[in-house]
């Protein structure tokens, strides 16, 4: 077990790529992430472990460790267990990418003992851990305690990916699943079968909502929230939101939450989950890192509710769940909350992590910074040389620049306003540059 603070973006260490992450209230009161693990270095999404994480403040975070491994689930190595159909191309219209996509995935991942997305809940003293593997097979497990270990594993009778747990007011549970459609069913009370007659398809469907993958479900003020990975806007980069007065349907599509496409030149798919913590309600979602589609990573933004119970769509941010970067605090490079052109964070020379692949023409994002006092003065960590031009917010007219020669810390002349804003830096001039972190102070002697 590991303790460490962050209240920023990206919010676990830059060594753990959490995606896909369900966060839920526990009864001991901590909010618990559950989420897969892009561990390998090779192109595999996922891995054969689950690690939990958990706070009870968004800024004080333990990481539990390994909750479940793939070696625990016997029928994935027995040929005579029962395998149920996934995808029925025939009545499903993916588009040609979509389709190529998966055909791909599949074809490189069925061999392997991958566990993808899971989701967790308490029920009765004991806490569930639902899971679904490389196969598409899924299933259950159980512990005594939130953050596991989880044991005993059960299959389910379905199959696909993305699994989904949510229980009413009354105590019902609910079960969903799928990809391209989504799936659900009653649980029954002992949380490890279906009930009867009760699996319920195309509660969600790629023609009517934009579907892509990763049904999560929620409760508020009588409304029904069905979060969502949406291909709406092209790429499955979007999280979107569908409601319902009832669990199973029908859902009306009602938008997006928030979009992680920019947050890395491969960006590729989102997936993640609404929770209400202390009183506010956060997204938590992933952003793609190192110029790939996976090496992911948990971000959480606050979220926003409207009188008719809508969501505000939100942007990505570097401040997270946490206050913006004040006047004389460290940024560090990777926290870049969007980029463009060939500009992408990753692992440097020195063990830490910032921006590299830099062009000229490149930008990086940075949101926010408040300052309650007028700063001047801008320090640049990089390597490498070139010209950073800094922008506030949509401003046409540069606030400042640096000039980075032969790699150093680098300050310079800035001028900039009071209150909140967004960063913004291009790139000009580049050879080699890579940049760790910016910081804006007061300099006395300009």
């Amino acid at each position: 077990m590991k303790e460490f603070k962050n209240c920023r973006n990206p919010v676990l260490p830059t060594y753990l790529h959490i995606p896909d992450s369900e966060a839920h209230i526990m009864p001991d009161g901590r909010v618990y992430v559950y989420g897969s693990w892009d561990q390998y270095d090779e192109d595999v999404y996922c891995s054969k472990e689950y690690r939990v994480f958990s706070s009870s403040n968004m800024i004080d975070w333990t990481d539990h460790g390994k909750s479940f491994d793939s070696s625990q689930v016997q029928w994935m190595y027995d040929e005579n267990a029962h395998k149920y159909p996934v995808v029925d191309w025939d009545n499903t219209n993916p588009t040609p990418m979509l389709k190529k996509t998966f055909e791909d995935t599949m074809e490189a991942f069925t061999t392997k003992d991958l566990l993808y997305a899971p989701d967790a809940i308490s029920k009765n003293g004991k806490y569930y851990l639902y899971f679904c593997l490389s196969d598409i097979t899924e299933g259950v497990a159980v512990s005594d305690r939130p953050e596991g270990p989880f044991s005993n594993p059960v299959q389910l009778p379905c199959a696909g990916i993305d699994p989904a747990v949510f229980i009413d007011d009354d105590g019902q549970a609910y079960y969903f699943w799928g990809q391209f459609r989504s799936s659900g069913a009653k649980l029954k009370d002992n949380m490890i079968e279906f009930e009867e007659n009760s699996i319920t398809n195309k509660i969600l469907t790629e023609e009517e909502h934009g579907f892509h993958e990763g049904s999560s479900v929620r409760k508020r003020n009588g409304i029904y929230y069905c979060v969502y990975a949406s291909i709406i806007r092209g790429k499955a980069t979007s999280l979107a939101y569908a409601t319902s007065k009832s669990p199973l349907g029908p859902y009306e599509y009602k938008g997006i939450i928030i979009d992680n496409d920019g947050c890395d030149p491969q960006s590729w798919n989102n997936h993640g989950s609404i929770e209400e913590v202390n009183g506010q309600w956060y997204v938590f979602y992933h952003r793609s890192s190192q110029n790939k589609k996976i090496r992911r990573r948990l971000c959480i933004e606050p979220i926003f509710f409207n009188e008719d119970g809508t969501i505000q769509e939100v942007l990505m941010t570097s401040q997270g769940a946490g206050r913006p970067f004040s006047i004389d605090e460290q940024i560090e490079a990777y926290r870049a909350c969007y980029l463009s052109g060939s500009v992408y964070i990753a692992p440097l020379k020195n063990d830490c992590e910032g921006l590299t692949g830099i062009r000229d023409g490149d930008t990086a994002i940075y949101r926010y910074v408040e300052w309650e006092r007028p700063t001047n003065g801008v320090y640049i960590n990089a390597t490498g040389s070139g010209e950073i031009i800094i922008y506030l917010d949509e401003e046409e007219d540069p606030s400042g620049s640096v000039t980075v020669s032969e790699g150093c810390i680098t300050s310079s002349v800035f001028k900039a306003y009071l209150g909140k804003h967004t960063i913004k830096l291009k790139f000009n001039k580049v050879n080699n540059l890579e940049v760790y972190s910016l910081k804006f102070d007061i300099n006395e002697m300009i």
